[in-house]
């Protein structure tokens, strides 16, 4: 007996195989000695070099040697005939081979109907296969198998099936002819099955190809086999499942994320859907979900950082550091909304920028200026074609962490159209109760936004969505004063624009007296842009002149026979305020726009913009008519009532003023306010215009070293007023020391700068008598009544009051 691996010999076949084992070799020899014959049984382990009787099958088949030859390398090739099958009964080991008894059995087999029909469906199912089959040779097979023996044409069937080595196995333990044509019938007809979905797989590949791309072909051949045994393309998939396994995104997420690629398995890799799905999925693993910045939380650190990029600002400054120490204090705080509003040129976006450089986040910025589609906001759902997410999860994308410093720049700008409302979407994004599951309609999975760090910026306030407003910490950023401008142009903006224009400090100086005269006489401004464009002037047009030079002395000292000198380096320029004007031109800005003499009818008043605060002065004229309110000037509906307001409050006051009871009937009144061409509303102007009106009627002049602001009622009560540190700037620009203001804004003195304190007078009243008290050269008597003016008198008085002014 010689034990063989991997191969199982049936009956009535030749098979050819290499011996090699000692134990075998020695058995062969025996054999050849002998009659020829071996018992050849298969191992159950190929790996075994050395198997005992146990570690081998038991039933097996008795063979003839046909053939044996000896190669070179010691190894012996043999060619045996299987003659029947058997059974091993025991086994015995003698001089290093081993020995067995070994029982066969024959049968006879009866011919009828069932054995022809059996005999007939398996020649024909072997017919099939070998058609199918690209294994077998289709002429030598159809020759091969004989019909009239059963027995053989199992086995002969068997031998050429391409079958594992334990069903060939089986079908050699079946001595039965019957049970095994039966068993090869079966098996013929899996076989079959196999090739037929091979086949049907070629098939289904080649419609979908290009027969001129053979690698096209081959890669879809391999996905088609693939997609039939239910998997996909597995490398990239793979890499894909791993990206979500390490993204650390949230459950909901991941099961979403999970679910899609599932689907994309499935798809043909060029349809359309396949494209969205894997963009889909790029998305969700491009969005940062646990990745963050390492938060720098030194106190001293981020005041240094915050200091050497802004002058001043000192509240905003004190609101960063106490969102830092709380941060240091608590483990896992929320993050913060911001809204700095103020006019434009104060350093609102510059400002975000050093917040993310003292706090060591990332920093990005979104533009909402004319921003009308709400889904810039949210995103556009996946059923549109090009669907992208919403600027909020690209901003996201591109810091790459989840704890950025988020700009939302230029709040106020946006607006509404039939596409929806982008602000009432940043709703739920500047809500902390929200955003830890802010949802997009292109990722549609909850995103937490609650580690972002936003900060908002406006120029106003009243075009944002009151709901919007209370999301945020509105923090004002008010404009600079004048010995602010100088500090920021002598630490930032002169060093900048002297870098930009190349030239060094050695060839231009801007001392104060330079500056001064471009802050109050070429700027007229809340912020600094214009200032920072003014000294940008200044420097090209020394640069120029610098460039000038250099030629010059270039020529002198290439003309070495003139017998000039060498050339002298380019002067030291001193840009002060006489050179300001040579550079620049005529003044652009007067520096009082006030009169500088007291006038009837004539008052200087404080109004609040978008850019800052300026002053408005306000002329009452009075003239024989029907008692008629005139107001020009391009004057809101607010402003116009306070006119009416005021009207009121002197008609009721009248008595008390001298002025007789029915003085209006006979007068109209003229109410103007300079520009013409500028709108100007709101209430703040009540006092200014009550006063100009009361200075006409009675013909007493107006000081016009004093402004005023403040509403009025029609009883005279004074009421407060907003942006008072702006109105209080634009005084103090104008060289106006002296303000009238409404009691109640006296709690509104501690965001006044300290300097603009010292420097003015400020005069707190409740009613317009202690205006009047105040603005007029002196003070009004209560007339008699037998002596009481006339409406033509009150005119004629005024008109001599003007003519001697």
């Amino acid at each position: 007996m010689m034990p063989i691996r991997e191969v199982v010999i049936f009956p009535h076949m030749m098979t050819p195989f290499v011996v090699g084992r000692e134990t075998s070799v020695r058995a062969l020899e025996e054999a050849l000695a002998a009659d020829r014959k071996i018992f050849l049984a298969a191992q159950h382990d190929a790996s075994v070099d050395e198997p005992r009787p146990d570690e081998i099958f038991s039933v097996g088949t008795v063979a003839n040697i046909v053939q044996s030859v000896k190669q070179s390398d010691g190894n012996i090739k043999v060619l045996v005939e299987g003659m029947e099958r058997g059974k091993i009964l025991s086994v015995s080991e003698e001089e290093g081979f081993f020995r067995a008894t070994v029982k066969t059995a024959s049968y006879r087999i009866e011919p009828g109907p069932q054995l022809d029909a059996l005999t007939s469906r398996v020649t024909g199912l072997f017919e099939q296969y070998v058609k199918i089959s690209q294994n077998v040779n289709y002429d030598s097979m159809v020759a091969a198998i004989r019909p009239d023996d059963p027995g053989k044409l199992a086995d002969t069937v068997g031998a050429n099936l391409q079958l594992a080595l334990e069903e060939k196995q089986e079908l050699l333990e079946i001595f039965d002819p019957i049970d095994r044509l039966t068993r090869v019938a079966e098996m013929l007809d899996v076989e079959i099955e196999k090739l037929n979905v091979d086949r049907s797989i070629q098939g289904r590949v080649k419609r979908q190809i290009d027969k001129a791309q053979k690698e096209y072909y081959l890669n879809e051949k391999i996905k088609a086999i693939q997609k039939e045994l239910g998997r996909g393309e597995k490398s990239e998939f793979d890499e894909l499942k791993k990206k979500i396994e390490a993204a650390g995104m949230t459950k909901d997420a991941q099961e979403k994320a999970t679910a899609e690629l599932k689907r994309l398995e499935q798809m043909p890799p060029m349809s359309a859907e396949s494209t969205v799905s894997r963009n889909y999925l790029d998305w969700l693993l491009a969005v940062p979900w646990k990745k963050r910045s390492k938060e720098i939380r030194d106190l001293p650190h981020a005041q240094g950082v915050l200091e050497s990029d802004h002058y001043g600002l000192e509240k905003i400054k004190e609101r960063i550091l106490e969102f830092l120490a709380v941060r240091r204090l608590v483990k896992d705080p929320k993050g913060s909304i911001l809204c700095f509003v103020g006019p434009p040129g104060v350093g609102k976006t510059s400002l975000g920028m050093s917040i993310a450089k003292a706090t060591g986040r990332k920093f990005v910025r979104l533009s909402l200026g004319g921003v009308r589609d709400e889904a810039e906001i949210r995103g556009h759902r996946r059923t549109y074609i090009g669907a992208l997410p919403g600027q909020v999860i690209q901003m996201m994308k591109k810091a790459g962490v989840r704890n950025p410093v988020f700009m939302l720049d230029e709040i106020d700008k946006m607006s509404t159209d039939f596409r929806g409302d982008p602000s009432a979407a940043l709703l739920e994004v500047l809500d902390p109760e929200q955003n830890y599951m802010f949802m997009d309609h292109y990722l549609d999975v909850e995103y937490d936004l609650s580690q972002v760090f936003f900060i908002a910026t406006a120029n106003v306030l009243h075009t944002i969505p009151p709901a919007l407003q209370d999301r945020m910490e509105v923090i004002r950023l008010s404009g600079y004063t004048e010995l602010e401008k100088l500090e920021i142009a002598k630490r930032f903006l002169v060093p900048k624009q002297r870098k930009e224009t190349g030239l060094k400090e050695t060839q231009i100086e801007f001392p104060d007296e330079g500056l001064q005269e471009l802050i109050q006489h070429y700027t007229r401004e809340a912020g600094v842009r214009n200032l920072e464009r003014e000294v940008g002037n200044v420097c090209r047009k020394i640069a120029r002149n610098v460039v000038n030079q250099q030629s010059e002395a270039g020529e002198r000292k290439a003309d070495k026979k003139a017998g000039n000198k060498a050339s002298k380096k380019s002067e030291n320029v001193v840009i002060d305020a006489v050179k300001v004007g040579d550079l620049l031109g005529p003044q652009k800005f007067r520096e009082q726009v006030t009169e500088k003499k007291n006038e009837v009818g004539t008052t200087v008043g404080l109004a609040w913009t978008e850019v800052g605060g300026s002053i408005l002065t306000t002329e009452a004229a009075i003239m024989e008519g029907r008692g008629r309110l005139t107001t020009t000037g391009k004057l809101g509906d607010v402003m116009q009532e306070s006119a009416q307001a005021a009207m009121s409050y002197v008609r009721s006051r009248a008595h008390h003023m001298g002025l007789p009871r029915d003085f209006y009937r006979h007068l109209d009144i003229h109410l103007h306010v300079p520009e013409g061409a500028i709108p100007k509303d709101g209430p703040s102007a009540g006092i200014t215009i009550a006063t100009s009106i009361t200075s006409a009627l009675t013909s007493v002049p107006v000081r016009s070293d004093i402004a005023m602001t403040g509403e009025i009622t029609v009883r005279g009560r004074v009421l407060p007023i907003g942006g008072l540190k702006e109105k209080l700037l634009a005084a103090h620009r104008q060289g106006i020391f002296e303000v009238v203001l409404p009691k109640d804004n006296e709690k509104d003195l501690p965001d006044i700068p300290e300097n603009i304190r010292k420097e003015m007078k400020l005069h707190f009243v409740q009613s317009m008598d202690e205006v009047l008290k105040v603005a007029l050269e002196r003070e009004l008597e209560m007339a008699p009544l037998s002596g009481m003016l006339t409406a033509a008198e009150i005119v004629a008085h005024s008109r001599e009051d003007k003519v001697t002014q």
